[in-house]
């Protein structure tokens, strides 16, 4: 979310590197053994976010139980600096959706 500058009313957003860098970090932690891929798209990805933006955060997981509306309810990343879209999807899911959405996604994790 938007920091307070220290001497300052103002907010400001973060920048991507800064939310990048927490999504790495969130990444690492993560002990979830279903897991097989850890990526984002959508602005940060194509490098036009701005104020406001969120950060569309894709998992790939082995198996899923939950309908994939459901499953972003799972995960919490709730300490990452800006909102998040979680889309949670297993590997055939993925496969199947457009190809845009699945080369722009930049990877931090796949097994």
């Amino acid at each position: 979310m938007p920091v307070r500058l220290w001497t300052s009313s103002v907010l400001k957003w973060p920048d991507a590197p800064t939310v990048l860098e927490a999504l790495r970090q969130w990444a690492e932690t993560l002990q979830h053994p279903d897991v097989v891929g850890i990526g984002y798209c959508g602005s940060y990805s194509r490098g036009d976010w701005g104020v406001g933006s969120d950060l569309d955060v894709v998992i790939l997981v082995e198996r899923a139980t939950a309908s994939p509306e459901r499953r972003a309810a799972e995960w919490d990343l709730t300490e990452l600096p800006v909102p998040v879209d979680v889309l949670v999807y297993t590997p055939e899911e993925w496969e199947n959706l457009p190809r845009r959405l699945r080369e722009e996604t930049v990877w931090l994790y796949r097994r």
